[in-house]
Protein backbone atom coordinates (compact mmCIF):
# COMPACT_ATOMS: atom_id res chain seq x y z
CA UNK A 1 0.00 0.00 0.00
CA UNK A 2 1.49 3.74 -0.79
CA UNK A 3 2.71 5.63 2.02
CA UNK A 4 0.71 8.42 3.74
CA UNK A 5 2.21 11.87 2.17
CA UNK A 6 3.79 13.94 5.11
CA UNK A 7 5.45 16.91 2.50
CA UNK A 8 3.26 18.23 -0.48
CA UNK A 9 3.80 21.24 -3.18
CA UNK A 10 2.23 24.82 -1.48
CA UNK A 11 3.23 26.69 -4.77
CA UNK A 12 5.46 26.85 -8.39
CA UNK A 13 7.08 29.17 -10.18
CA UNK A 14 9.22 29.48 -13.14
CA UNK A 15 11.18 32.53 -15.50
CA UNK A 16 12.73 32.09 -18.34
CA UNK A 17 14.55 34.66 -20.92
CA UNK A 18 12.87 37.03 -23.11
CA UNK A 19 14.74 36.27 -25.65
CA UNK A 20 13.31 33.19 -28.18
CA UNK A 21 16.12 31.58 -30.51
CA UNK A 22 13.71 30.26 -33.47
CA UNK A 23 15.00 27.08 -35.53
CA UNK A 24 15.15 29.99 -38.45
CA UNK A 25 17.54 32.08 -36.35
CA UNK A 26 19.78 28.61 -36.05
CA UNK A 27 19.60 27.92 -40.00
CA UNK A 28 21.48 31.17 -40.19
CA UNK A 29 24.04 29.66 -37.34
CA UNK A 30 24.62 26.35 -38.27
CA UNK A 31 24.26 24.30 -41.08
CA UNK A 32 20.73 22.50 -40.00
CA UNK A 33 17.20 23.32 -41.45
CA UNK A 34 13.37 23.87 -39.19
CA UNK A 35 12.43 20.72 -40.63
CA UNK A 36 15.21 18.48 -39.49
CA UNK A 37 15.23 20.18 -36.18
CA UNK A 38 11.67 19.17 -35.83
CA UNK A 39 11.01 15.62 -37.59
CA UNK A 40 13.96 14.56 -34.75
CA UNK A 41 12.97 16.76 -31.67
CA UNK A 42 9.89 18.81 -32.17
CA UNK A 43 11.70 22.09 -30.96
CA UNK A 44 10.39 25.04 -32.86
CA UNK A 45 12.10 27.08 -30.57
CA UNK A 46 14.31 27.63 -26.91
CA UNK A 47 15.11 30.83 -24.87
CA UNK A 48 18.27 32.20 -24.58
CA UNK A 49 19.54 34.33 -21.80
CA UNK A 50 21.38 37.71 -22.60
CA UNK A 51 25.17 37.66 -22.61
CA UNK A 52 26.18 37.96 -18.57
CA UNK A 53 23.26 36.84 -16.99
CA UNK A 54 23.84 34.56 -13.89
CA UNK A 55 21.47 31.44 -13.31
CA UNK A 56 20.85 33.09 -9.73
CA UNK A 57 18.94 36.39 -11.16
CA UNK A 58 16.97 34.23 -13.29
CA UNK A 59 16.56 31.38 -10.29
CA UNK A 60 15.84 34.05 -7.53
CA UNK A 61 12.90 35.24 -10.21
CA UNK A 62 11.05 31.66 -10.01
CA UNK A 63 12.11 30.87 -6.43
CA UNK A 64 10.14 34.29 -5.66
CA UNK A 65 7.48 32.82 -8.01
CA UNK A 66 6.67 30.14 -6.14
CA UNK A 67 6.85 31.55 -3.16
CA UNK A 68 3.66 34.15 -4.04
CA UNK A 69 1.80 31.62 -5.33
CA UNK A 70 2.39 29.28 -2.09
CA UNK A 71 1.51 32.24 0.49
CA UNK A 72 4.77 31.78 2.05
CA UNK A 73 7.36 34.59 3.14
CA UNK A 74 11.43 33.86 2.13
CA UNK A 75 12.06 34.36 5.93
CA UNK A 76 9.81 31.04 6.52
CA UNK A 77 12.12 28.84 4.04
CA UNK A 78 14.63 27.04 6.04
CA UNK A 79 16.17 24.56 3.48
CA UNK A 80 17.13 25.54 -0.17
CA UNK A 81 18.07 22.61 -2.77
CA UNK A 82 19.18 23.74 -6.24
CA UNK A 83 19.63 21.09 -9.28
CA UNK A 84 22.15 22.43 -12.06
CA UNK A 85 25.18 22.08 -13.76
CA UNK A 86 25.37 25.64 -14.97
CA UNK A 87 26.14 27.63 -11.16
CA UNK A 88 27.30 30.68 -11.73
CA UNK A 89 30.26 29.77 -9.92
CA UNK A 90 32.37 26.85 -9.27
CA UNK A 91 32.18 28.14 -5.53
CA UNK A 92 30.31 28.94 -3.51
CA UNK A 93 26.90 27.16 -4.34
CA UNK A 94 24.84 29.13 -6.35
CA UNK A 95 21.76 28.47 -4.23
CA UNK A 96 23.55 30.10 -1.16
CA UNK A 97 23.62 33.28 -3.66
CA UNK A 98 19.88 32.83 -4.28
CA UNK A 99 19.25 32.31 -0.25
CA UNK A 100 20.83 36.02 -0.30
CA UNK A 101 19.04 37.40 -3.16
CA UNK A 102 15.22 36.29 -2.28
CA UNK A 103 16.10 37.23 1.76
CA UNK A 104 16.14 33.60 3.44
CA UNK A 105 18.10 34.20 6.18
CA UNK A 106 17.56 31.43 8.22
CA UNK A 107 17.94 28.64 4.97
CA UNK A 108 20.24 25.90 5.01
CA UNK A 109 21.31 25.96 1.07
CA UNK A 110 23.11 23.71 -1.21
CA UNK A 111 23.28 22.74 -4.81
CA UNK A 112 23.39 19.42 -6.58
CA UNK A 113 24.63 18.00 -9.69
CA UNK A 114 22.76 14.83 -11.47
CA UNK A 115 21.99 16.85 -14.82
CA UNK A 116 17.93 16.75 -15.96
CA UNK A 117 17.72 14.64 -12.81
CA UNK A 118 18.46 17.59 -10.75
CA UNK A 119 15.21 19.11 -9.58
CA UNK A 120 13.70 15.46 -8.77
CA UNK A 121 16.76 14.25 -7.26
CA UNK A 122 15.74 17.57 -4.84
CA UNK A 123 12.91 16.67 -4.55
CA UNK A 124 13.13 13.50 -2.64
CA UNK A 125 16.58 14.91 -0.92
CA UNK A 126 14.57 17.64 0.40
CA UNK A 127 11.49 14.95 1.68
CA UNK A 128 13.69 13.00 3.34
CA UNK A 129 15.43 15.98 5.12
CA UNK A 130 12.43 17.78 6.30
CA UNK A 131 10.69 14.04 7.62
CA UNK A 132 14.08 13.56 9.58
CA UNK A 133 15.66 17.05 10.16
CA UNK A 134 12.85 19.18 11.31
CA UNK A 135 12.49 21.20 8.03
CA UNK A 136 9.65 22.79 7.73
CA UNK A 137 9.34 24.39 4.49
CA UNK A 138 11.52 23.93 1.29
CA UNK A 139 12.77 25.48 -1.87
CA UNK A 140 13.56 23.34 -4.36
CA UNK A 141 14.65 24.67 -7.82
CA UNK A 142 16.02 22.94 -11.22
CA UNK A 143 17.79 25.53 -13.41
CA UNK A 144 19.53 25.95 -16.46
CA UNK A 145 22.07 28.12 -18.63
CA UNK A 146 22.58 25.56 -21.00
CA UNK A 147 23.38 28.43 -23.66
CA UNK A 148 26.48 28.97 -22.04
CA UNK A 149 28.46 25.22 -22.36
CA UNK A 150 26.57 25.20 -25.88
CA UNK A 151 29.12 24.44 -29.54
CA UNK A 152 26.88 26.54 -31.41
CA UNK A 153 28.91 24.98 -34.46
CA UNK A 154 27.55 21.13 -33.10
CA UNK A 155 24.43 21.08 -35.31
CA UNK A 156 23.38 17.75 -33.66
CA UNK A 157 23.08 19.17 -30.02
CA UNK A 158 22.83 23.35 -30.37
CA UNK A 159 19.61 22.87 -31.43
CA UNK A 160 18.60 20.91 -28.28
CA UNK A 161 19.35 23.20 -25.64
CA UNK A 162 17.52 26.40 -23.85
CA UNK A 163 17.71 28.10 -20.59
CA UNK A 164 15.47 28.30 -18.03
CA UNK A 165 14.58 27.64 -13.85
CA UNK A 166 11.71 26.15 -12.00
CA UNK A 167 10.64 26.17 -9.05
CA UNK A 168 8.78 24.37 -5.73
CA UNK A 169 7.83 25.85 -2.21
CA UNK A 170 6.87 22.38 -0.14
CA UNK A 171 5.69 21.88 3.31
CA UNK A 172 3.27 19.72 5.71
CA UNK A 173 1.26 17.39 3.66
CA UNK A 174 -2.48 17.96 3.74
CA UNK A 175 -4.44 14.56 4.43
CA UNK A 176 -3.83 12.47 1.58
CA UNK A 177 -2.10 15.27 -0.65
CA UNK A 178 1.60 15.02 -1.08
CA UNK A 179 4.42 13.01 -2.24
CA UNK A 180 3.08 9.79 -2.85
CA UNK A 181 6.32 8.28 -3.53
CA UNK A 182 10.04 9.09 -5.54
CA UNK A 183 12.51 6.82 -7.62
CA UNK A 184 16.07 7.85 -8.06
CA UNK A 185 18.25 5.54 -10.34
CA UNK A 186 22.17 6.30 -11.87
CA UNK A 187 24.40 3.88 -13.63
CA UNK A 188 27.80 5.63 -14.21
CA UNK A 189 29.09 2.87 -16.58
CA UNK A 190 27.64 5.38 -18.93
CA UNK A 191 29.18 9.00 -18.57
CA UNK A 192 30.45 9.46 -21.70
CA UNK A 193 27.43 9.23 -23.84
CA UNK A 194 26.19 12.56 -22.44
CA UNK A 195 28.77 14.92 -20.36
CA UNK A 196 30.99 18.03 -20.53
CA UNK A 197 34.61 16.76 -20.22
CA UNK A 198 35.78 20.30 -19.04
CA UNK A 199 36.42 22.97 -16.34
CA UNK A 200 36.85 20.24 -13.61
CA UNK A 201 40.15 18.91 -12.03
CA UNK A 202 40.70 16.32 -15.07
CA UNK A 203 40.46 19.29 -18.01
CA UNK A 204 40.79 22.53 -16.55
CA UNK A 205 40.38 25.78 -18.19
CA UNK A 206 44.00 25.95 -19.75
CA UNK A 207 43.70 28.19 -23.09
CA UNK A 208 44.47 24.46 -25.31
CA UNK A 209 41.16 22.65 -23.46
CA UNK A 210 38.95 25.57 -24.14
CA UNK A 211 40.09 25.85 -27.72
CA UNK A 212 39.54 22.00 -28.18
CA UNK A 213 35.94 23.17 -26.89
CA UNK A 214 36.72 20.33 -23.88
CA UNK A 215 34.36 22.97 -22.17
CA UNK A 216 30.84 22.30 -24.23
CA UNK A 217 27.95 19.55 -24.18
CA UNK A 218 29.31 16.07 -26.55
CA UNK A 219 26.35 13.57 -26.72
CA UNK A 220 26.03 10.68 -28.24
CA UNK A 221 22.48 10.96 -29.51
CA UNK A 222 21.31 7.59 -30.65
CA UNK A 223 22.55 5.93 -28.02
CA UNK A 224 21.17 8.73 -25.22
CA UNK A 225 17.61 8.26 -26.74
CA UNK A 226 17.91 4.87 -26.35
CA UNK A 227 18.78 4.64 -22.71
CA UNK A 228 16.15 7.37 -22.28
CA UNK A 229 13.01 6.19 -23.52
CA UNK A 230 14.29 2.63 -21.76
CA UNK A 231 14.89 4.18 -18.60
CA UNK A 232 12.03 6.98 -17.60
CA UNK A 233 9.80 4.08 -19.03
CA UNK A 234 10.84 1.74 -16.52
CA UNK A 235 11.46 4.59 -13.59
CA UNK A 236 8.15 5.58 -14.31
CA UNK A 237 6.53 1.81 -13.80
CA UNK A 238 9.02 1.37 -10.88
CA UNK A 239 7.26 4.03 -8.73
CA UNK A 240 3.95 3.56 -9.86
CA UNK A 241 4.34 -0.25 -8.96
CA UNK A 242 5.57 0.54 -6.08
CA UNK A 243 3.08 3.00 -4.77
CA UNK A 244 0.45 0.82 -6.34
CA UNK A 245 -0.91 3.30 -8.75
CA UNK A 246 -2.11 2.13 -12.71
CA UNK A 247 -0.82 4.06 -15.13
CA UNK A 248 -4.15 5.28 -16.09
CA UNK A 249 -4.83 6.54 -12.76
CA UNK A 250 -2.63 9.53 -13.32
CA UNK A 251 -4.44 12.55 -14.81
CA UNK A 252 -1.07 13.99 -15.98
CA UNK A 253 2.41 12.99 -16.92
CA UNK A 254 5.08 15.31 -16.81
CA UNK A 255 7.97 14.30 -18.34
CA UNK A 256 11.40 15.56 -19.22
CA UNK A 257 11.38 18.12 -21.89
CA UNK A 258 14.31 16.64 -23.70
CA UNK A 259 12.95 15.66 -27.10
CA UNK A 260 9.20 14.95 -28.23
CA UNK A 261 10.12 11.07 -30.03
CA UNK A 262 11.38 10.44 -26.70
CA UNK A 263 8.64 11.47 -24.13
CA UNK A 264 6.09 9.97 -26.94
CA UNK A 265 8.17 6.75 -27.07
CA UNK A 266 8.04 6.76 -22.77
CA UNK A 267 4.02 7.65 -22.85
CA UNK A 268 3.69 4.64 -25.49
CA UNK A 269 4.96 2.05 -23.45
CA UNK A 270 3.30 3.52 -20.18
CA UNK A 271 -0.28 3.27 -22.43
CA UNK A 272 -1.01 7.11 -20.94
CA UNK A 273 -2.79 8.88 -23.96
CA UNK A 274 -0.98 11.88 -25.41
CA UNK A 275 -3.71 14.02 -23.93
CA UNK A 276 -3.00 13.67 -20.87
CA UNK A 277 0.72 13.91 -21.28
CA UNK A 278 2.34 17.72 -20.54
CA UNK A 279 4.80 18.92 -23.22
CA UNK A 280 6.36 22.40 -23.73
CA UNK A 281 9.73 21.00 -25.37
CA UNK A 282 8.53 22.62 -28.40
CA UNK A 283 8.63 26.19 -27.19
CA UNK A 284 11.58 25.89 -24.37
CA UNK A 285 13.94 23.30 -25.91
CA UNK A 286 15.68 21.02 -22.95
CA UNK A 287 16.34 22.97 -20.06
CA UNK A 288 17.30 19.92 -18.11
CA UNK A 289 17.06 20.19 -14.64
CA UNK A 290 14.36 23.16 -15.45
CA UNK A 291 12.20 21.26 -17.05
CA UNK A 292 9.93 19.39 -15.23
CA UNK A 293 9.43 22.50 -12.71
CA UNK A 294 8.29 24.62 -15.66
CA UNK A 295 6.23 22.27 -16.89
CA UNK A 296 4.58 22.01 -13.63
CA UNK A 297 4.17 25.42 -13.33
CA UNK A 298 2.65 25.79 -16.47
CA UNK A 299 0.30 23.48 -15.95
CA UNK A 300 -0.65 24.34 -12.68
CA UNK A 301 -1.67 27.97 -13.97
CA UNK A 302 -3.47 26.58 -16.57
CA UNK A 303 -5.73 25.03 -14.33
CA UNK A 304 -4.76 21.28 -15.86
CA UNK A 305 -3.51 19.72 -12.57
CA UNK A 306 -6.90 20.11 -10.15
CA UNK A 307 -7.18 19.31 -6.08
CA UNK A 308 -6.53 15.26 -5.54
CA UNK A 309 -5.09 14.88 -9.23
CA UNK A 310 -2.55 12.59 -9.37
CA UNK A 311 0.61 13.19 -11.21
CA UNK A 312 3.94 11.55 -12.53
CA UNK A 313 7.16 12.78 -13.12
CA UNK A 314 9.77 11.19 -14.30
CA UNK A 315 12.92 12.40 -15.79
CA UNK A 316 16.81 11.10 -17.56
CA UNK A 317 20.15 12.49 -17.83
CA UNK A 318 23.83 12.38 -17.94
CA UNK A 319 25.52 10.62 -15.09
CA UNK A 320 23.55 7.96 -16.11
CA UNK A 321 20.62 9.21 -13.84
CA UNK A 322 16.84 9.03 -13.88
CA UNK A 323 14.39 9.54 -11.18
CA UNK A 324 10.58 9.50 -11.11
CA UNK A 325 7.72 10.67 -8.62
CA UNK A 326 4.37 10.61 -8.35
CA UNK A 327 2.45 13.07 -6.41
CA UNK A 328 -1.40 13.89 -5.20
CA UNK A 329 -2.37 17.68 -5.47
Amino acid sequence: MPKKPHVMILGTGHAVPDRVLTNAALEQMVDTSDQWIMERTGICERRIVAPGTPLSELASLAATRALAAAGVSAKEIDLIILGTVTGDMKFPATACIIQDLIGAKQAVAFDLSAACSGFLYGLQIAEGLMLTSGYRKALVIGGEILSSMVNWQDRDTCVLFGDGTGAIVLGAAEGERGIIHTCLGSDGAHVKLLYNPGCGSLNPPTPDNVAAQLHTIHMAGREVFRHAVTAMSNAMQQVLDEADIAPDELQLLIPHQANLRIIEGVAKRLHIPAERVYINVDRFGNTSSASIPIALDEASRAGLIHPGDLVGMVTFGAGLTWASAVIRF
